[in-house]
């Protein structure tokens, strides 16, 4: 007789937590097998699961328990700002502090005059800027990354949405440098860990998530350094620089903004968690 889906739930749940990993990867890679909502799941509980569809699922189970790959790159999904993206192995799975970035920005430029013009540097999947056009189409905004694939799961993200924004191939902010553009913010979630720390980091983040969006050279502020240099010709007097930030990077960011930008009003930002999460400057 098959399986029900809440005994199927209840023993990979069960795999989960013996293998050290999160159980609630059980229920998302049921929901993406199945092709259920929550709530269809939830109705369902006593459904019978098919073969086919219990054999895939499992199949993924197995390599999520024993590799770590994460349930994203499996799946081919993630959600930020209630919204579905599209991620693999070529871009940094979205996490939910950067959408506290997004939240502080969208409250901070709500009543600036318009147009403004907003740069995301190191785009990624592009859920910054495409997350900021949606929640504000009033923005004029465009996003820069060094790596062409990633950009062109920015770019395909940013078409299933509908969201107008310029996307360019760019090592930071080098490609306008020597330019006449200029921008009122500059929004960056770079790479920001420091070499010496990969060590501490999960197996699910460290080999599968992309090196060149994880490390940084100088403690891990290498990309800020680079990043507040080269935005000295480009912000526009009064413009704002939107970072986030490892937990323990406040300060040092702060002075680096300070140092190149004297007259800058610097903020450190806390997260959910109570821990240093962005620095927002009005330069």
């Amino acid at each position: 007789m098959d399986k029900t889906i809440q005994e199927v739930l209840n023993g990979a749940s069960l795999f989960l937590k013996r293998s050290n990993r999160e159980q609630k990867v059980a229920e998302i890679l049921l929901l993406h097998h199945t092709g259920f909502s929550k709530t269809e799941l939830l109705m369902n509980l006593r459904t019978p699961i098919d073969q086919a569809t219990l054999a895939k699922f499992q199949a993924d189970l197995k390599i999520h328990a024993e590799t770590g790959k994460p349930v994203q790159h499996l799946t081919g999904v993630e959600y930020f700002y209630g919204r579905e993206f599209t991620v693999n192995k070529d871009v940094l799975i979205p996490r939910p502090e950067t959408e506290e970035l997004v939240q502080l920005i969208l409250k901070r430029t709500k009543d600036l005059p318009r147009p403004l013009n907003i740069i995301d540097i190191g785009t990624g999947s592009g859920v910054i800027p495409i997350t900021l056009k949606l929640e504000d189409p009033s923005l004029t905004i465009e996003a820069s990354d060094i790596s062409d694939q990633a950009l062109t799961i920015a770019r395909y993200n940013a078409e299933k949405w509908q969201a107008d924004i310029e996307f360019h191939q760019s090592d930071f902010l080098q490609k306008w440098l020597g330019s006449d553009k200029r921008f009122d913010l500059i929004v960056s979630n770079p790479p920001y860990i420091a070499w010496g720390e990969q060590d501490l980091l999960s197996d699910t983040v460290k080999n599968f998530d992309p090196e060149l969006a994880l490390f940084a050279d100088n403690d891990g502020l290498a990309a800020y350094q680079q990043i507040i240099q080269e935005a000295k010709s480009l912000l526009v007097t009064g413009g704002y620089l939107a970072f986030e930030i490892g937990y323990q990077q406040g300060l040092a960011v702060s002075e680096l903004i300070q140092t190149a930008f004297p007259q800058c009003r610097v903020e450190i930002i806390k997260d959910i968690n109570k821990k240093d999460r962005i620095v927002f400057a009005k330069c």
